[in-house]
């Protein structure tokens, strides 16, 4: 048993923020630490917080509590805290809707809204676009329990929908019977239910679930996913397990029909690898390979009897293929929609023509071709930014959804005929998007390669090294950072600051290439491209380091970890969100172990060394001083556990104990994704942009 030591942290210097505000001296809780040193593959490991690991503990429980009265005490006296609340108040507060979905049979929709004063979105029906709506779930009714997700049966007489506890990602499968607004009986088995595709007849539905505990070994729980098909009315212990994996884990499996009923496809994936089989609903059980060299991502849909295959095997930015259904071999594969210097996203099979969403230099391209792989044109987009485009192969509309920086997300179908985008639904943002401009500018990293990032700022902006600039990024998973509207930049940008996207090695903007030069034994490009952008922004006189604040969330948050151990001198203010951050453990807890096909794993010898050379909370240096951190964690979080956080705060706290306030906040009733009602993540919104606006000088624009 480890010996647990407890250590008081007492400090009377003077503290104060960047800001106006005088921060008072600050008295730390007692850290619990232990003389925990792990030998692995020769090498000590010191980890003497692993007591804060055990987040049920009354001790650790207390010492949070500690944590928060101190983070609390500061961040309610912010001067910027009343005009954040207000102004995010406005741009979150107000009657909206979503895009509609409409089903494949008949006219029915299905859509989300929520009125001024709602907490949450509500789901509701309307028999067609002009008839009155109908509200069928009010989660606003339900406490703490939140809608995960809807998925209504081809012709929307039957509604599966997944609910969870305060954002715990573990959603429990309800069926309801739309026109009656009646719950059935049905019950399924597993834990994290979801993935529902609906047979045409309504006659049940595929699903996806976790095991029981006891049903595999104890703490593996999280993997072991499978395909399950449920018979409407049955009960849960007859439902059959149809696509499982007995060897591997880690595999996570989903099954979809195709448009026209005839075909349902099973998937078995590892992030970016995957398995793909189908065959004939109305045929044998036996499963006919599409691919099973696990060599690459392939996303497989059928139209009139043929195969559209989209891959990045041998493209790395993607490639088209067609086959005849009766013919799924990859030899009989003909090239559809050739790579490009754009990487392709996904291809869209709506109202008879082929859309291919492409990333060009970091935001959205769509292209029309026709079934037979003939280009046809470009479809037209308001201005640069991030669009989608959805609907069904068989029916006439297509819809589209476009946002941007400055460009609040808004709904339009696409006239085919007139070439042009028709006005469906846009929110009623308060925002004058012509105060602003957005630039895409292009600099060098540490080793030489080009990276992009875009520049939101107020027009008349000057270059005198003295501007607030939020710089943030991503920079894995192959997930681009792609324009996006956010109120928090919108109070950042009219407060007179600018917001810094970099597009980091690690990320999808670029096709596999990118992204795999920033993974494994790779990943210090990331760090080193977000590095090089601060440099680039300093040296291009945009700010400098009091008035640089950087920020980001998840795998973005161990981002934050790694450049603030590595280049604390370039920034003022840190905001480090849901993190992973001890990357020697980070995947023995909940369903992290998958995460290794991105970072790879400390229990791989190889492995282990370059993780421990980055991982932030093993690279805290006594006696440096570091830049002011917001810490924040979710209790509910699945994906990141918020010890990651609560470690890596205790260290600064130990190290640089007469420096920047190091503050920590663990959010209850949240998930990965933050709060689960309006008030809760405005709440939350304010608690960060009034630190990050305080710590460089900005104060909220007063309407």
């Amino acid at each position: 048993m480890h010996r647990i030591i407890f250590v008081l942290v007492l400090f009377s210097a003077a503290l104060s923020s960047a800001g106006n505000m005088k921060v008072p001296a600050i008295k730390y809780p007692a850290g619990l630490k232990a003389d925990v040193v792990d030998t692995i593959f020769g090498t000590p490991v010191p980890d003497p917080y692993r007591p804060l690991e055990n987040y049920q503990d009354p001790a650790v429980q207390a010492w949070l509590a500690a944590e928060e009265k101190i983070s609390r005490e500061l961040l309610d006296k912010l001067p910027q805290r009343p005009g954040l609340i207000q102004r995010l108040t406005e741009l979150r507060r107000y009657d909206d809707e979503s895009a509609p979905s409409p089903v494949l049979y008949g006219d029915r929709i299905f859509y989300r809204a929520i009125k001024k004063d709602w907490e949450r979105w509500a789901f509701y029906t309307r028999a067609d676009e002009k008839a009155e709506a109908v509200l069928l779930l009010d989660p606003n009714q339900w406490g703490e329990n939140t809608l995960d997700w809807t998925e209504p049966s081809r012709d929307g007489k039957y509604l599966a929908y997944g609910v969870s506890d305060a954002g715990k990602e573990d959603p429990r499968i309800k069926i309801m019977e739309v026109a009656a607004g009646k719950l059935l009986t049905d019950s399924l088995r597993g834990r994290r239910q979801g993935g529902v595709s609906w047979l045409p007849d309504n006659s049940g539905f595929y699903y996806t679930c976790n095991p029981f505990k006891g049903e595999v070994p104890e703490g593996e729980e999280e993997y072991w996913d499978a395909i399950y098909f449920h018979k409407l009315g049955a009960p849960a212990a007859e439902d059959k397990k149809v696509f499982y994996h007995d060897k591997v884990k880690e595999y996570s499996h989903y099954a979809y029909l195709s448009e026209d009923g005839q075909y349902v496809f099973f998937i078995r994936r590892i992030f970016y690898k995957n398995e793909v089989y189908f065959r004939k609903l109305d045929g044998p059980d036996t499963l006919i390979p599409v691919v099973t060299d696990f060599d690459a991502l392939y996303d497989v849909c059928e139209i009139e009897d043929k195969l559209i295959i989209q891959t990045d095997k041998d493209a790395a930015k993607g490639i088209v293929y067609v086959t005849d259904a009766d013919k799924p071999g990859k030899e009989n594969w003909r090239v559809l929609i050739p790579e490009t210097d754009d990487k392709i996203e996904y291809i869209s099979t709506v109202a008879g023509s082929l859309y291919a969403v492409y990333t060009h230099n970091a935001y959205t391209v769509i292209k029309i071709y026709t079934r037979d792989g003939k280009y046809v044109r470009e479809l037209p987009l308001p201005t640069l930014g991030s669009a989608s485009v959805w609907g069904y192969w068989s029916k006439p509309d297509a819809w589209v959804h476009f946002t941007s920086f400055t460009y609040p997300g808004t709904t339009f179908k696409y006239d085919f005929d007139r070439n042009e985008l028709v006005l469906f639904h846009k929110p009623p943002v308060s925002i004058d998007s012509t105060r602003y401009n957005t630039e895409q500018v292009w600099y060098k990293s540490r080793d030489g390669t080009n990276v992009s990032m875009f520049l939101v700022h107020q027009k008349d902006q000057k270059k005198d090294g003295r501007h607030p600039v939020y710089l943030t990024g991503y920079g894995g998973f192959n997930i681009g950072m792609e324009p996006y509207f956010s109120s928090s930049y919108v109070t950042w940008l009219e407060a007179g600051g600018m917001v810094a996207i970099p597009n980091l090695r690690g990320g999808g903007e670029y096709g596999q290439e990118w992204h795999k030069a920033g993974m494994f034994e790779k990943k210090q490009n990331v760090f080193d491209d977000f590095i090089a952008a601060a440099e680039w922004l300093i040296a291009n006189k945009y700010t400098n380091p009091t008035k640089f604040a950087i920020g980001g969330g998840s795998n973005g948050g161990l981002l934050m970890g790694a450049v603030l151990t590595q280049r604390p001198d370039l920034f003022c203010v840190v905001y480090c969100a849901v993190p992973l951050l001890d990357m020697i453990r980070y995947h023995k807890f909940g369903y992290a172990n998958i995460w290794a096909e991105e970072y790879g794993s400390a229990d791989n010898p190889e492995q282990f060394p370059y993780l421990l050379k980055y991982s932030p909370y093993h690279n805290i240096r006594p006696g440096m001083k570091y830049p002011s951190v917001l810490f924040v964690a979710s209790d509910n979080d699945a994906r990141c556990y918020p010890l990651h956080a609560m470690k890596m705060a205790a260290r600064l706290q130990e190290v640089d104990p007469r420096g920047k306030p190091i503050l920590l906040l663990v959010q209850k009733k949240s998930g990965h994704g933050g709060g689960t009602t309006i008030s809760e993540s405005i709440d939350q919104q304010v608690d960060t942009w009034t630190y990050l606006m305080d710590n460089v000088g900005l104060m909220p624009l007063k309407k």
